[in-house]
């Protein structure tokens, strides 16, 4: 195959102008058509992903997308519509669409856009855009260099699921009848491998993978493959347990879980449709008092970074927990006016939400555990977002003497997340940058397990 580049990067200043150009043209339409209120979202990325098997490539995608979504108010009933199409003959038929819809949807007195003197003025570079334009031959090449070094580790890796690099580039533009007019480029790109070993006892698979918005950053095929082969590896040999209670160690990758559980509660819509277990917490003492959770949408290059929200509403770094204590919601405009109260910049989500550590790395914190269960593998989702109530399958190791003994698998842990979230005893300093939701391995003092 030839080297020649598999995609042209976005040229980020033409596009820019190009959507910024149908944001306002959006607006304009708006106004025309009656609209007392407006905003408007264009977008525009690409992208190619490649998974090799057994060295063989087996699927390669490459990926165009654009789109413009408009939201019009008229008075407090809203309307949206959105196209493909770029044209400005389309432009005009999707306002004239979605100002069809608001005039025939119910009022509701807290629809509109965010406030004006909530809107974004400060625009810094938060580093998140870093085009990469590899050839072909030079993806099949890294993805079967991760797949070759997991399969030579060791014998007992015997099959594999695929050797996959992904790289992906947007830019968005954002506007608003209040004037606001805000952009945002940025890149993700990601190497994983999936692995299977097998010995007498039977057959164990794992994976792991990196992930960055520069290409130059994510870990070495090399060290990708072989760390995937070792997961995979330990986890021969799985016994069963007896059914019991004690600690709970939750590995990074999947300790970040138990802050989703925490966002859901906390998020406006759960507030007032009154479907959370943290109603009227605010101010209270959810967490142990050491804990410290909190939002930090300028890291640099970070996943979660943005100066505003998906409603223009500058970002800030804030505490959400602090000492163990709730200090505020997850709201949007809609959402705060439901509660009677100002939206918290968190439209869209949360920008990298991030654990402090209290403790050393995993091996400490097994240590600190003495016995209990190591989980590093979550399965299904069993959680009651009313009644906090938790019952997920899982997968891990337990540990004696503040060791690692032997894997476990088949097993199901249980609790009640305002319990859980009392019980955190510590937060390791192994914190996974990866996703917007930042945690190293947490240790809970008590939950059951259920085995044989």
């Amino acid at each position: 195959m030839s080297s020649t580049a598999v995609a042209t990067s976005t040229d980020v200043k033409s596009s820019r102008a190009q959507l910024e150009k149908l944001v306002r043209l959006a607006l304009d339409e708006s106004k025309t058509a009656g609209a007392t209120q407006a905003e408007a979202s264009a977008n525009l990325s690409q992208g190619i992903s490649l998974t090799v098997r057994l060295g063989e490539v087996e699927t390669v995608e490459h990926t165009r997308d654009k789109g413009l979504g408009v939201t019009v108010y008229v008075g407090r009933r809203s309307g949206s519509a959105s196209t493909t199409d770029f044209s400005e003959q389309a432009v005009r038929e999707t306002v004239l669409a979605a100002c069809t819809i608001a005039r025939f949807t119910a009022e509701d007195e807290c629809a509109g856009l965010a406030d004006p003197d909530r809107l974004a003025s400060q625009f810094p570079d938060l580093d998140l855009y870093h085009a990469w334009q590899p050839g072909m031959d030079m993806l099949i090449e890294r993805a079967r260099a991760a797949e070759a070094a997991a399969l030579s580790l060791d014998k007992r890796i015997g099959n594999s699921e695929g050797g996959s690099i992904s790289s992906h580039e947007g830019i968005e533009v954002y506007g608003n009848s209040h004037g606001f007019l805000g952009r945002q480029a940025g890149t993700r790109h990601s190497l994983s491998v999936s692995v299977i070993a097998q010995d007498s006892s039977g057959m164990q698979r794992d994976y792991w993978y990196s992930s960055d918005r520069r290409a130059d950053r994510l870990e070495s095929p090399e060290s990708v493959g072989r760390t995937a082969a070792g997961r995979a590896l330990r986890r021969l040999s799985a016994r069963k347990l007896g059914t019991r209670q004690c600690p709970v160690l939750f590995e990074a990758p999947v300790a970040a879980s138990l802050l989703s559980h925490l966002v859901s509660a906390v998020r406006g819509g759960s507030l007032y449709r009154r479907a959370s277990f943290l109603l009227d917490s605010l101010g209270q003492s959810v967490f142990a008092p050491w804990v410290r959770i909190h939002e930090q949408p300028y890291l640099p290059g970070a996943t979660g970074s943005a100066s505003f929200d998906a409603e223009g509403v500058a970002t800030k770094a804030r505490d959400l927990v602090r000492d163990g204590i709730l200090q505020g919601y997850v709201l949007d405009s809609y959402s705060g006016r439901k509660l009677g109260l100002p939206t918290t910049g968190n439209a869209g989500g949360v920008h990298n939400l991030t654990l402090e550590a209290n403790a050393g790395n995993l091996k400490d914190l097994c240590r600190q555990m003495g016995q209990g269960l190591l989980v590093t593998e979550l399965i299904g989702f069993g959680i009651n977002g009313v009644t906090g109530d938790y019952s997920r399958g899982a997968a891990g190791f337990w540990v004696e003497n503040g060791e690692v003994v032997y894997p476990v698998e088949e097993i199901t842990i249980a609790g009640n997340l305002p319990d859980m979230f009392r019980g955190f005893v510590a937060a390791g300093s192994d914190v996974d940058t990866r996703g917007n939701l930042r945690a190293g391995s947490i240790l809970i003092d008590r939950m059951t397990v259920a085995g044989e």
